[in-house]
């Protein structure tokens, strides 16, 4: 009977907390968690032995029933197409050279007269783990269009160059007939894409990198290093954040996507873009084009070297952020890397758009798009 009360005890304590730190996803109830926590300390209780025996067996049972009770809990949804309360997402295939890219156009409903277009890394898909940056962006008053790159999501063509490349100034091209002000923000292979896209004359007006190698070799051996220290790396409280969003279960589901497709390696793919290359080209651009690079301190991809190269890269023209605990998995879903690159984006080119539209007489982009959704 003791050990029965003190795991009720224990597992009443974890919802209690879960509900304290906001994380919904964790918890089984809300209204019921401080009584029930007040009458499990009512009940006898076990020494102190047979509580620390129980401390896991309750967090195991705690994550079950939350689970169960959460099951509807998915951040995903936030990025289905459809009408809500702050904005419209439509599902699109953007014309392009060598054929549509898939897409989600997301628009604040009071509309917008910016846009950022989103490209995600290696291995993922325009809605890898980006609900949390959409509604930074979408809070801004920044629209947001979310791409498949070629080989990864919905697209229909493999990874190749230089296609993809192409690719990536298309959606840019289709953005800037419909805003006054283009951003662009590209993570890990996206970055690199979209970094050799701008070098080349993609029209954007700011741009912002987050964790982009210069160059990308590793054996198999270093592969499984690398894998090893960003598991470990990812595995801190500051990702608890996750779970005032979804549920454990879709939590990890998000992380599933449909893989690459290629004709051309990542390695190579890299050495094509030529990182450095393009950093070197956008850095003797006059007026200098406003960018913002943003790295992490614990990333196996992008070893300290390498961060380095890339801040020397941009000394003189661009910004540099290192985060200190971030790795290079956790990046993307840091609130920190979220929220002080929206405040960027939102800084540089908004104050600019609304000023120079209103200077036209012209409209913001409306929350409904005039183009037809094609997916």
């Amino acid at each position: 009977m003791r050990l029965l009360a003190t795991l009720f005890r224990l597992i009443t304590l974890y919802n209690t907390l879960a509900n304290l730190a906001g994380l919904r996803g964790l918890s089984w109830s809300e209204r019921l968690a401080v009584p029930l926590t007040v009458l499990s300390w009512r009940l006898p209780a076990a020494k102190w032995p047979a509580v620390i025996a129980l401390l896991i067996p309750a967090l195991i049972a705690q994550l079950g029933l939350a689970t169960l009770r959460r099951r509807r809990l998915d951040p995903r949804q936030r990025l289905r197409p459809g009408v809500y309360a702050d904005r419209q997402i439509t599902r699109l295939d953007v014309p392009a050279r060598h054929g549509p890219v898939p897409a989600l156009h997301i628009v604040p409903r009071g509309g917008a007269t910016a846009a950022v277009l989103v490209t995600h890394g290696s291995g993922c898909d325009k809605t890898f783990y980006a609900w949390r940056l959409v509604d930074a962006l979408i809070e801004r008053g920044l629209a947001v269009m979310l791409i498949d790159l070629d080989g990864h999501g919905e697209s229909p063509r493999p990874q190749s160059f230089p296609h993809m490349v192409d690719s990536v100034t298309d959606p840019l091209n289709w953005l800037r007939l419909r805003y006054r002000r283009i951003g662009a923000l590209g993570m890990s292979l996206g970055g690199a894409v979209l970094a050799r896209a701008v070098a080349d004359g993609a029209p954007v007006d700011v741009l912002a990198l987050w964790e982009v190698p210069p160059r990308l070799r590793l054996n198999a051996r270093e592969y499984r290093q690398v894998q090893i220290r960003e598991a470990l790396a990812i595995i801190q409280l500051r990702m608890l954040h996750l779970f005032r969003d979804g549920a454990i279960d879709h939590v990890i589901r998000a992380w599933q996507t449909s893989g690459i497709r290629a004709t051309i390696g990542t390695w190579d793919l890299f050495d094509a873009l030529d990182v450095p290359g393009s950093l070197r080209a956008l850095a003797q651009r006059q007026p200098p084009l406003p960018a913002l690079m943003v790295y992490a301190g614990r990333d196996a991809i992008v070893p300290p070297a390498a961060a380095a190269e890339i801040a020397a890269l941009a000394a003189g023209w661009a910004e540099y952020r290192l985060l200190p605990f971030a790795s290079h998995i956790s990046l993307p879903i840091d609130l920190a890397c979220i929220s002080l690159t929206s405040a960027w984006l939102h800084r540089r080119l908004t104050a600019t758009a609304e000023s120079e539209w209103h200077q036209s007489g012209r409209t913001p982009m409306p929350a409904e798009p005039s183009c037809k959704n094609l997916g």
